[in-house]
């Protein structure tokens, strides 16, 4: 999530020194003066033109928005919005002279401008920047500048002079520098929900753009000391940014080491991408590959050189949807343990057999469905297995957001629901009925417990009193079984409907009390509310290596 991205905001700088990379080629012939103003105007207005009916056909086309959000192409226009407006006051001035408006127009027209730029301000929309949002407050500084590039005028005017105004102006890029991580610090720790948390982060903003502005942008813009050639500068700039580099480099590499967050310093035992399995299996290697297929692309695991021979022959078929990739390193572990070969399918919020009553209505997510069957149904000889997880009961808390976990259990115990799984049931077993048939095992998951809040958040002495952990990480036994009952029962209808299905059950291992722990000894269990973490893979493991050993015999 952007909003938890500490760097985020440092797109705007990007797309503010593309434009000044453009900005000479299309402003040298001003200088010039005569035809020479002509000609920038000309340029100016063109390629602002030119940026604000693409931004305009990006929004119509749809799908585009963090693309178009992003791109200086779709920014530019304002940027030379403001261009133009300089040109064409200077060239009014050379024309025409100084003259200004009397009576009451400045005021109304001031107000309008600033209601302009308020509304925007206050009415902008996720997915609607630059357009059409990012007109209003475009149009109200426009409108703004216009009228006050020559004097204070009119209460507006004298507002925007007053000395705290001017301060804030004076500091205001060492003012959006710092917010940003300010405020991305507060949401990893305190949290910006209450007014408290909200007025310490504006303090801190304040007090750490003053320090920079005070003793690092003042010094260097007008000190004597830092006068010197541009050739200088160039090179000085060049330096500090290697030097940032490599520090960064060696804070990356040290972040296990030094970093306050337990997450970072385990990062073997939060995150499921088996790193460390180089160093554990030694004699034997893992070959990852990933293969074409219709509508993307399959990750294939399988044995390389290894001491113990390739192994079983057995080749195992993985698909669903974000929990497929969740289960990385058990399946990787599996292939180092055991030999053969697992083909990994995976499209995120897109379980194969997902019983929330989501996927009919998704055309992306029924492609997926399609052509992922498709492939194994090619590649699967009989004594094969397909196993199936994913996401079937819902979420009790997002990684960024609080759920209404009573709206929750009512909507998994409503008709709607009910009718959705049954006809859920149907399809899923016409799907799979042509693959069991031919002798491929089907093996599904029982759904996993889910969490009232995201360990990887919670799980730190400077986090655990976020807003997001309010709920605590624990979930009785009693509660998830509840919770999972119509799920549950809904898979074994498709088990007992295909010969030689079954369901593989996680949760007597993850909750081995009347409650089930967001970890074991220590260690997480999982990474979020309802993925399983790298030691929580290790801890299946043995489970759902007994489950296929069982279906062979």
């Amino acid at each position: 999530r952007s909003e938890f991205n500490p760097y985020t905001h440092t797109w705007s700088l990007g797309v503010e020194e593309q434009f000044y990379l453009l900005f000479p080629l299309l402003f040298m012939t001003w200088s010039k003066g005569g035809r020479g103003r002509g000609l920038s105007m000309l340029l100016f207005g063109l390629a602002t033109a030119g940026s604000l009916l693409f931004a305009i056909s990006r929004a119509l086309q749809g799908g585009q928005e963090i693309a178009s959000f992003y791109q200086t192409t779709t920014r530019f226009w304002q940027l030379g919005a403001g261009v133009l407006l300089f040109q064409m006051l200077d060239m009014r001035r050379h024309v025409i002279g100084e003259s200004r408006l009397t009576g009451p127009w400045p005021g109304l027209l001031q107000l309008g401008s600033a209601s302009v730029l308020a509304y925007g301000l206050w009415a902008a929309r996720p997915g609607h920047s630059p357009w059409i949002d990012g007109l209003w407050p475009v149009l109200g500084t426009l409108g703004l500048l216009a009228l006050l590039h020559r004097s204070a005028v009119g209460w507006v005017g004298s507002s925007l002079s007053a000395q705290p105004m001017l301060v804030i102006g004076r500091m205001s890029y060492s003012l959006y520098l710092w917010h940003w991580p300010v405020f991305v610090l507060f949401r990893w720790t305190f949290g910006l929900d209450s007014l408290l948390a909200g007025a310490l982060a504006l303090v801190s903003t304040a007090v750490l753009a003053w320090v920079s502005w005070r003793w690092v942008e003042q010094p260097l813009r007008f000190g004597r000391r830092w006068r010197g050639s541009d050739l200088r500068w160039v090179a000085g700039g060049v330096v500090v940014l290697l030097l940032g580099m490599g520090l960064q480099k060696q804070l990356e590499r040290a972040a296990k080491h030094i970093s306050l967050s337990t997450v970072s310093r385990h990062p073997l035992d939060w995150y499921p991408y088996a790193k460390g399995l180089q160093k554990e299996f030694p004699d034997c290697e893992l070959v990852v590959s990933r293969l074409p297929v219709t509508g993307g692309q399959v990750q294939q695991f399988e044995r390389g050189s290894c001491a113990a021979g390739r192994g079983v022959e057995r080749r195992l078929f993985v698909a669903g949807d974000s929990h497929v990739l969740a289960y990385r390193e058990m399946l990787r572990r599996l292939v180092l343990l055991d030999g053969g070969q697992v083909r990994v399918y995976a499209s995120a919020g897109c379980a194969l057999i997902g019983l929330q009553g989501r996927q009919p209505g998704d055309p992306g997510c029924a492609a997926y469905v399609r052509h992922s069957l498709a492939d194994v149904a090619t590649q699967a000889r009989a004594g094969d297995v397909l196993f199936l997880p994913g996401l079937r009961v819902p979420r009790l808390v997002e990684q960024y957001e609080l759920l209404d976990q009573q709206h929750v259990l009512a909507a998994v115990r409503s008709e709607e629901a009910a009718a959705a799984r049954k006809a859920e049931v149907y399809g899923a077993i016409a799907a799979l009925k042509p693959l069991a048939d031919r002798g491929v095992r089907i093996v599904l998951e029982a759904p996993k417990p889910v969490l009232p809040a995201p360990p990887f958040r919670c799980s730190d002495p400077f986090n655990r009193g976020n807003p997001i952990c309010v709920n605590g990480m624990v979930v009785t036994r009693e509660r998830m079984e509840a919770l999972r009952a119509p799920a549950l029962s809904s898979l074994q209808q498709v088990a007992q409907a295909l010969p030689g299905a079954s369901v593989w059950d996680p949760l007597p291992v993850l909750c081995t009390g009347v409650s089930c722990q967001p970890g074991q000894a220590g260690k997480p269990l999982y990474f979020d509310g309802d993925h399983l973490s790298g030691h929580g893979n290790r801890v299946l493991l043995p489970s759902f290596r007994s489950h296929l050993a069982a279906e062979v015999h």
